[in-house]
């Protein structure tokens, strides 16, 4: 049996539920791109892909060779103590990650409230 349910993936990563916590009255969501973890609320979510929208509106380095490759960008996560040092492209995969995860996050919250009513 598998121990998850997969909410999304693109190219960078995937998200799911883990099974376990499906009982939780405030679930989350494990978002993993890269070799990194991140255990977030619906909330959380959606705090760290306004940080994403932050992150897009900086410059990379004007002094970059090779900006498509450079990993100047920082992008704030939803942990105060951890930030990413990203490339413009990771960083569009990880928006799109987060908001794709979003979306079906509250879209199943959506349908399971029209069921109950």
């Amino acid at each position: 049996m598998n121990p998850i349910d997969k909410i999304y993936s693109n190219q960078v990563g995937i998200s799911f539920f883990w099974k376990k916590e499906t009982h939780l009255t405030i679930p989350r969501v494990q978002l993993v791109f890269r070799d990194i973890g991140f255990l977030l609320t619906l909330n959380e979510l959606k705090d760290f892909s306004d940080s994403c929208i932050t992150t897009k509106q900086t410059q990379c380095c004007e002094e970059c060779l090779d900006p498509q490759n450079c990993r100047s960008l920082l992008l704030r996560t939803p942990s105060e103590k951890i930030d990413l040092a990203v490339n413009k492209e990771e960083l569009d995969q990880i928006h799109e990650l987060i908001n794709g995860t979003i979306f079906k996050v509250e879209l199943k919250n959506w349908v399971k409230n029209i069921s109950l009513n």
